[in-house]
C-alpha cells in the first residue's frame, strides 16, 4: 500500500532527494567513501555547502548584505541566540503559538521582551491584527507558520525596527521579500532536509552592537566569517538540504512551489469547508497552507478515533493532531505531492459516506 506521508516534522523529503542521499551514505561522489564519514574540511565537501548557500540566495533573491549560515541546535537554540546577538535592551514579540511562546520566555533572560499582541486567549487560532511594534525595540520578532495550531503569515509585513522571523515551516514554500527581514531563521526538518541543521539568513550589519559579550559559539559573527566551518556543521542534512534546494530550483523554484501549494490547500481546505463531519478550526483567513488543521463536528466527535484508524488503514501516517488541539493535521510540506492530498480527500470523504 502506498503510503502518504503528512507528518509534521521531520517530514516528507523529494523521493530522489532521499535516492540520492541514500548513495551518497554508501559513496559520496565516486571518492569511495561514505558522506558520513568523510571530513567537513574535505576539499570536495565545500562545495556541498557553496552551493547550499547559493542556491538558498538564489531561490530567496537573498540581497547583498546577507549571510546564510547553517548551525545545529534547532530553531529553540535560535530562540535565545536571536536575543543573545541582537537584544540590547528591548525587543518586541508576536505570540502565536506555541513557539512564539517558547522564543519570548527564552528573551525575557535578555532584557525587556514585550508581548505586543497573543492570540493565546482563542488558542491560537487566529493571527492577531492592528497592534502597535514598539519603535524602540531592537527587533520585531515573529513566527511565520504555526505548525501546531494551522495559521500563517505570509505577508512581508513593514516594521520600523529589524523583523525577525521564525520560518522553520514555511521556508522556501512562497517567494519571501528577505530586504524586509534583519534575520530569518529556522529548523529545516520540516521543508529543507532531515533534522539536525538550522538555517540563519542575517543582514550581516545587524550584528556586533550589544554590549554583552557572547560565547564565540552563540555568536552569529563566528559563524558568518567562518562559512558555516568554524565546527563541525551536520554534514549529512546540509547535503541534503543542498540537493532539495535544486530540486526546487528544478521545479520552478519559489514560484512553481507556491502555485503547488496554493492548490494542494485549496484542495482540502474545500474538502473540509463542504463536509458535513469535518470542520476547520481556525479562522479562515489566517490558514495555513502547510499545517491543515481540522476536527470533527461535535455531533461525530466519537467517530475521530475510527476515522484515524480508517485513515492509517489507508495509508495516511501522520494526520494525528497535535494532543492541545486535537483532530487532525495534514502537513502539506513542498515534497507531498497532490496526489496524497486527493488520497486523503477520497479517504475523508468515504467515511463520510460511511457515516
Amino acid at each position: 500500500m502506498k503510503k502518504h506521508n503528512f507528518n509534521a516534522g521531520p517530514s516528507i523529503l523529494p523521493r530522489e532527494v532521499i535516492e540520492q542521499t541514500a548513495q551518497s551514505v554508501l559513496d559520496f561522489q565516486g571518492e569511495g567513501l561514505s558522506i558520513l564519514e568523510i571530513s567537513h574540511r574535505a576539499k570536495y565537501f565545500q562545495p556541498v555547502v557553496d552551493e547550499a548557500v547559493a542556491l538558498f540566495k538564489e531561490l530567496l533573491e537573498i540581497p547583498e548584505g546577507y549571510s546564510v549560515i547553517f548551525l545545529g541546535g534547532g530553531a529553540s537554540l535560535q530562540f535565545c541566540m536571536v536575543p543573545y546577538n541582537l537584544m540590547e535592551k528591548k525587543a518586541a514579540y508576536l505570540n502565536t503559538g506555541t513557539w512564539a511562546n517558547k522564543a519570548l520566555k527564552e528573551a525575557r533572560l535578555f532584557g525587556d521582551a514585550v508581548e505586543v499582541a497573543s492570540s493565546k486567549d482563542a488558542n491560537y487560532t487566529y493571527i492577531p491584527k492592528d497592534y502597535q511594534i514598539p519603535t524602540d525595540a531592537d527587533y520585531f520578532h515573529i513566527t511565520t507558520n504555526n505548525t501546531i495550531y494551522g495559521t500563517e503569515i505570509r505577508t512581508d509585513m513593514d516594521s520600523p525596527v529589524p523583523l525577525v522571523a521564525d520560518m522553520s515551516s514555511d521556508i522556501l514554500s512562497r517567494p519571501v521579500d528577505v530586504s524586509k527581514y534583519g534575520l530569518i531563521y529556522g529548523g529545516a526538518q520540516k521543508n529543507l532536509a532531515p533534522a539536525g541543521v538550522t538555517f540563519v539568513i542575517v543582514k550581516e550589519d545587524l550584528l556586533g552592537h550589544v554590549s554583552r559579550p557572547i560565547p564565540t559559539m552563540l555568536d552569529y559573527r563566528t559563524h558568518v566569517q567562518n562559512g558555516s566551518m568554524f565546527n563541525t556543521p551536520p554534514v549529512l542534512p546540509i547535503y541534503t538540504a543542498m540537493l532539495t534546494l535544486r530540486w526546487l530550483k528544478a521545479n520552478g523554484g519559489m514560484k512553481g512551489a507556491e502555485e503547488r501549494n496554493i492548490a494542494k490547500a485549496n484542495l482540502l481546505y474545500d474538502a473540509i469547508d463542504k463536509s458535513r463531519m469535518f470542520v476547520g478550526t481556525v479562522k479562515a483567513e489566517d490558514r495555513s497552507r502547510m499545517n491543515i488543521c481540522f476536527v470533527m463536528k461535535p455531533e461525530y466527535k466519537e467517530l475521530e478515533a475510527d476515522f484515524m484508524q480508517f485513515a492509517t488503514e489507508h495509508g495516511m501516517v501522520g494526520i494525528k493532531g497535535h494532543r492541545s488541539v486535537g483532530g487532525f493535521r495534514a502537513s502539506c510540506y513542498n515534497a507531498l505531492p497532490i496526489e496524497s492530498v486527493k488520497a486523503l480527500v477520497d479517504c475523508m470523504n468515504e467515511f463520510e459516506r460511511k457515516h
